[in-house]
């Protein structure tokens, strides 16, 4: 059942110009859930100068003009629209720099995590006890609400994995409920990699030097309006974020990943030749070059789904893109060839020159189709 809470004018009237905490919402399909969290918002914080932001990835459903219609009733309400973008960490770094207050804090729209906690997890950071405040699930006094075996697991998981890459223990480093200081954020502002949508395990992981965190804790309530935005790509999202904190300090993460899916595609590329040899006694060189371009067109394919996928190509660009990376992985593979047939007559063994010749045409392929084929937008 929805619960609605109007804010009164004679309310919203008196608070003062300049808010000292600003709370960051990101929304994608949550009309339902807006003007229930502004009004819960309203009461939890009563006498707390306080804004809320949210920003918006161009939701469908009307959700960034309902908020601009609520920002009309309320000065304390605004809204970030965001265009040709998506992601939920990229949207709360977005909405933390857009706020002047001294505090901050992120929460999720749907109504999940626990308004009434704000004024103590501001009193925490006032007395200058953490850096970080952070809403949690598994302290005691925590709780996963009605989550059934399975989501529970995962989430389990997940916490234990994050765990590989945090300078300090943090029994619920996944929470997207959590307040700092915006000098904190700061700080660590152009550290963040904004890949995927933990945006607190970002944070806490984008220096080595270890954050002061108190953890208070809340039970996770059942979603009101909308629906789940957990799926298979949050996890492959997740999983880039923590590959990244191991390795990213050595080599970009994303490489990693283009070089798994180019192995992939080897696979993929000797599996259509065999096919096409055994199994319909093709000539050699068009099966050769029908198992090239199956494979340039499968590994195009998968790094735009994962290793690109905050850079996504749709629709005509998608082909463009194909065009783009066949022709860079082309000039790779004759630099590929060159570098070891000329290591080879250096005297180079074979297999060190063919080593050399992938890596070397591996990083062309990567830094060329980075650059361009999925060009950051802006």
């Amino acid at each position: 059942m929805s619960t609605a809470v109007s804010v009164s004018p004679a309310s919203a009237a008196t608070v003062a110009p300049t808010a000292e905490l600003t709370v960051v919402v990101p929304t994608y399909r949550e009309v339902g859930n807006v003007e229930a969290l502004v009004g819960l918002l309203d009461a939890a914080l009563a006498g707390i100068a306080w804004e809320v932001v949210f920003v918006d990835d161009d939701s469908p459903d009307g959700t960034a003009d309902l908020v601009r219609t609520v920002a009309g009733r309320d000065p304390r309400v605004r809204i970030v629209h965001r265009l040709g973008r998506r992601g939920l960490s990229s949207a709360c770094i977005e909405g933390m720099l857009a706020s002047a207050s001294p505090y901050v804090a992120v929460m999720d729209a749907d109504l999940q995590h626990d308004e009434t906690l704000l004024p103590k997890m501001l009193a925490v950071l006032k007395a200058g006890d953490a850096d970080v405040v952070i809403g949690s699930r598994y302290v005691d006094g925590g709780g996963l609400g009605g989550w059934d075996a399975s989501r529970a697991q995962i989430s389990q998981t997940a916490t234990r994995l994050s765990r590989l890459v945090l300078p300090t223990p943090v029994a619920d480093p996944m929470s997207g409920f959590f307040m700092l200081p915006r000098a904190v954020f700061l700080d660590r502002a152009r550290a963040l990699s904004g890949i995927g949508f933990k945006i607190l395990l970002d944070l806490l992981t984008a220096r080595r030097e270890a954050l002061r965190i108190r953890e208070l804790p809340y039970t996770f309530r059942n979603r009101v309006a909308g629906e789940s935005k957990l799926d298979s790509s949050v996890a492959w999202d997740f999983l880039m974020l923590v590959g990244d904190r191991l390795v990213g300090r050595y080599v970009p993460f994303r490489f990693v990943a283009f070089a798994i899916v180019g192995g992939i595609g080897v696979v993929v590329h000797f599996a259509i030749l065999t096919t096409l040899l055994k199994a319909f006694a093709e000539p050699f060189a068009t099966a050769q070059g029908v198992a090239t371009v199956c494979a340039m067109v499968f590994n195009f394919a998968v790094n735009n789904l994962l290793t690109f996928r905050d850079r996504r190509l749709k629709g005509v660009r998608w082909f463009t893109g194909l065009a783009s990376f066949m022709l860079a992985c082309s000039i790779g593979a004759f630099a590929n060839v060159g570098i070891a047939a000329y290591l080879f007559k250096q005297d180079y063994q074979w297999a060190l020159a063919a080593l050399a010749g992938i890596l070397i045409g591996a990083v062309w392929n990567y830094a060329i189709t980075n650059a361009y084929t999925w060009k950051k937008k802006g």
